[in-house]
């Protein structure tokens, strides 16, 4: 599923313009990934938790040259399902 066909969706089940629920999801994205950057988990209910997590360097092999190389440390965002969402996937 796109973002365009999101949001198509929500504006559907809302009763809004395809324009405000665009606006409403890129608030909900913008939002969340703020939270992320500034090191908070965001939790939705029934859905899952984003936080961000510290990667260490490490060393690994180019797999082309053989060469060795160093990927640097970095912040990502991880996903947890919460368990309604996990029931859900697993039938």
């Amino acid at each position: 599923m796109t973002k365009k066909e999101l949001t198509a969706i929500m504006s559907k089940a809302a009763g809004i313009t395809k324009a405000d629920a665009g606006r409403v999801l890129q608030a909900f994205l913008d939002t969340v990934t703020e939270s992320l950057a500034q090191g908070e988990r965001v939790t939705i209910n029934g859905f899952g938790t984003f936080r961000p997590v510290s990667r260490a360097a490490k060393k690994a092999c180019n797999p082309r040259t053989g060469e060795g190389i160093i990927i640097p440390a970095r912040t990502v965002a991880r996903f947890k399902p919460a368990k309604k969402l996990a029931e859900t996937l697993i039938k």
